[in-house]
C-alpha cells in the first residue's frame, strides 16, 4: 500500500464526509441566521429560541436528502471494496 492510496483515500473519506453533512449544516445555517435576524429585530435575546427550529430543520433535510446521502455513501464504500484486490504489498 502506497502512501499515495492512503492520501488519496483519505481525501477522498473527506470530500464525502463534507458532501453528506452539508445538507444539514446549511439548513442549520440558514436557520440560525433567520432567528438571529428576528432575535435583533425584536430583541428578544432568549437562547433557547434557536434550538428548536435548528433541530426540526436538520431533521427534515435529513429526511430529504437521505436517499442521496445513502447513495454517496454506498458510492464511497463500494469504491473502496472493489478497490481492495488493486492493494499491493
Amino acid at each position: 500500500m502506497s502512501p499515495e492510496f492512503v492520501v488519496d483515500l483519505g481525501r477522498k473519506a473527506i470530500e464525502t464526509i463534507l458532501l453528506v453533512s452539508a445538507p444539514m449544516l446549511v439548513a442549520a445555517l440558514v436557520i440560525g441566521l433567520i432567528i438571529s435576524l428576528f432575535q435583533a429585530a425584536t430583541q428578544i435575546n432568549e437562547q433557547t429560541m434557536t434550538f428548536v427550529p435548528k433541530i426540526v430543520g436538520v431533521l427534515v433535510s435529513l429526511l430529504l436528502f437521505g436517499p442521496w446521502i445513502i447513495k454517496v455513501i454506498l458510492a464511497f464504500t463500494r469504491g473502496i471494496f472493489e478497490g481492495i484486490p488493486l492493494i499491493g504489498p
